[in-house]
């Protein structure tokens, strides 16, 4: 008899739980979970793949350099424009955006001369800088390689954060074929006292490849040593111009979408 009472209470305490349920939800409404504001900024899609959207910063249309400068003295930058196209020019130096950038979106395309010849890291080797921190390397390194059937180390063939992380899957085409890189930064965040508050983070999708998932950055990539911080704010994008004696890489359709800071 008393097990019978017992099992006839929690019957009952679990019928008066389900219409206490029953009559919370039949006290709220699908409004309260509506959000009005703020309301998104519209921005218009491109009419054609890869192309910029409405509110984005066309860095190479393939018509001229005017959005760059040369790396070394600030000068314009003086890349080969032909074609449509922009070709390294490795006795130049690399080449960085005039304008700063903070957080932001960037597509850009790069091809692997067919024909390339080489190996490891002298074999159709570049780079994009998503902060350039100064002349020469500096910076923070998303690797340009030709890494078809090109062995290197992992954590410097294409797509790898130079240095610090190997990418998530080889996406390489063929030299000679187009490859597209689209890019999300988060740049780091600093503290008043210039200590860091927030890494740098990342995330790559090479060839419609998902190959750098929102990983956070050590520091600056270096080519010897350990990486590191040090304060800085907006700062522009560079393109490299790596010393190896392989013929140069090309671009064509660069651009950027800025994007508000982290909270």
């Amino acid at each position: 008899m008393g097990a019978g009472r017992f099992a006839f209470g929690w019957g009952a305490m679990a019928s008066l739980a389900l219409v206490a349920g029953s009559s919370a939800c039949a006290q709220s409404k699908p409004q309260d979970t509506e959000a009005w504001e703020p309301v998104p900024p519209v921005v218009t899609p491109a009419a054609q793949a890869g192309g910029p959207p409405s509110d984005a910063v066309v860095l190479f249309d393939g018509r001229d350099l005017d959005q760059w400068v040369s790396v070394r003295d600030k000068s314009p930058a003086a890349w080969k424009v032909e074609g449509g196209l922009l070709t390294v020019d490795k006795s130049r130096g690399n080449i960085e955006t005039r304008r700063s950038f903070g957080d932001y979106q960037l597509h850009l395309e790069w091809r692997i001369p067919e024909g390339i010849t080489g190996s490891g890291q002298g074999r159709g080797n570049s780079g994009v800088f998503l902060a350039s921190t100064g002349a020469g390397d500096r910076g923070y390194e998303v690797q340009i390689l030709d890494s078809f059937e090109n062995e290197t180390y992992v954590n410097g063939q294409t797509g790898a954060v130079y240095k610090q992380h190997p990418p998530l899957a080889n996406a390489a085409r063929k030299p000679g074929e187009w490859q597209t890189y689209d890019i999300v930064w988060r740049a780091p965040v600093f503290k008043t006292d210039g200590t860091l508050a927030e890494p740098a983070r990342v995330s790559v999708v090479h060839n419609g490849v998902l190959v750098q998932d929102d990983v956070a950055l050590a520091g600056e990539t270096v080519f010897i040593g350990k990486p590191s911080y040090k304060a800085h704010g907006r700062l522009p994008i560079k393109l490299q111009a790596h010393g190896d004696p392989s013929a140069p890489i090309s671009f064509r359709n660069i651009w950027v979408r800025e994007l508000p800071p982290r909270l």
